[in-house]
């Protein structure tokens, strides 16, 4: 009977130590991952990096969207200069950034049927004014029944058509800027004038003297850069945050000032590449400035009251966020009262936990941090990136063993 207890006993032992060794190397490979992920800095140590705690805050924080884009001009304010009726360019003094104003004489044109077309319209004139006064004669003789009928229709006829022809004629030779008081003196041109139609620089001179262009071609491009807005291009994603009149801030290729603009303008179609285009009045014209200008911007799309840490508590390690926090090392934890101390005789223990992150502004960051935080938990605020130096340097040393 001693014998049968003794085996049983025995076998009890066994199991019980077998267990206990199964289960050791979870605990210690458990307790590996949470020192990967933690350091243990002296109070000298802490006083040189110069870690300070601080809280979690509410701030106000302005929400934006980062777009590209370029300077553009309205449609109104870019001109393509071509002539109605073409001809061989006989003098322009323009160069590609010369300045215009409305109204000046940029070219002339020469073309011996301008020469035709007034001498038409001379003719047209004499044969109206003829028409005008036989059809104003025959009215007077159908009033006293002198006439037939029909001569009154004839003589309307014939005047309606000289009125066409005569104004048809008109247009033209306006359209090449004919000066008419010249003409009806009996003075005709070859040529025909040019005019600026807004006042500019232009950005394009597609001639030279002697050219024959024709009313497809482009002379010259005047762009008008007093009047020039941001184009921005901005994603999908982020087109349900945009109102016109939000603010809008940007800075130029290579320049540090930043501008303000305001949006006027949400495009209602969504690009080949899922983007939308939006168009911004700029506050303060520059004449300095050109279409074209490449540009990054921030649209603001209103403040709200947010969990936010200075950017300094939030280190960027492997693609992820974090903060540090103090913690307690159950192995040494004193306590007073109801609250845990986290400085040791070795010194203090701070813990990395992973963030999400959302817009910054004036050196504060909106921060998503684990429920296991909230607005009264302890978290470092300066001196992060000496902690994670540390872990890094540990896990290096644990390497090399």
């Amino acid at each position: 009977m001693r014998l049968l207890k003794y085996i049983v006993l025995t076998i009890i032992v066994t199991l019980l130590y077998s267990c206990g060794s199964k289960e050791q190397p979870e605990a210690t490979e458990a307790h590996h991952e949470e020192e990967e992920n933690a350091a243990t800095l002296t109070e000298a140590q802490i006083k040189t990096a110069g870690i300070t705690l601080g809280k979690i805050e509410r701030r106000q924080i302005s929400g934006t969207i980062k777009a590209n884009g370029i300077l553009d001009v309205p449609p109104q304010q870019l001109v393509s200069v071509s002539v109605p009726l073409g001809g061989f360019l006989k003098s322009t003094t323009l160069l590609q950034g010369s300045r215009v104003r409305k109204g000046q004489l940029i070219a002339v044109i020469e073309n011996a049927d301008y020469i035709q077309l007034q001498q038409d319209y001379l003719e047209a004139v004499n044969q109206f004014e003829f028409s005008k006064a036989d059809y104003e004669r025959q009215q007077e003789l159908a009033k006293e029944n002198v006439n037939a009928q029909k001569t009154l229709q004839q003589a309307k006829s014939n005047y309606q058509s000289w009125l066409a022809k005569k104004n048809g004629l008109l247009a033209k030779l306006k359209l090449i800027n004919i000066n008419l008081s010249e003409l009806e003196k009996g003075n005709i041109t070859s040529t025909g004038n040019v005019y600026a139609q807004i006042s500019g620089y232009v950005t394009q001179v597609n001639v030279n003297i002697g050219k024959f262009v024709s009313p497809s071609d482009i002379l010259f491009e005047i762009v008008d850069t007093e009047h020039l807005h941001a184009e921005l291009t901005v994603f999908e994603k982020d087109v349900l945050k945009l109102r016109i009149g939000q603010r809008v801030r940007f800075t130029l290729a290579n320049e540090t000032q930043e501008r303000m603009a305001t949006v006027y303008l949400i495009g209602r179609e969504i690009g080949q590449d899922r983007s939308v285009r939006i168009h911004c009045h700029i506050d303060k014209e520059d004449k300095e400035l050109l279409p074209g200008m490449y540009l990054k911007a921030n649209v603001e799309t209103g403040g709200a009251l947010v969990s936010a840490l200075p950017d300094e508590a939030i280190i960027d390690f492997q693609g992820k966020k974090y903060i540090f926090i103090p913690v307690a090392d159950e192995a040494h934890t004193e306590k007073e009262g109801n609250e845990p101390k986290h400085e040791t005789e070795e010194g203090q223990h701070f813990a990395m936990v992973e963030i999400q992150i959302g817009n910054s502004e004036l050196g504060y960051t909106e921060v998503t941090v684990p429920d296991t935080l909230n607005e009264q938990s302890q978290v470092v605020v300066t001196g992060a990136y000496s902690i994670l130096s540390k872990i890094k340097n540990s896990e290096e040393e644990g390497h090399a063993h």
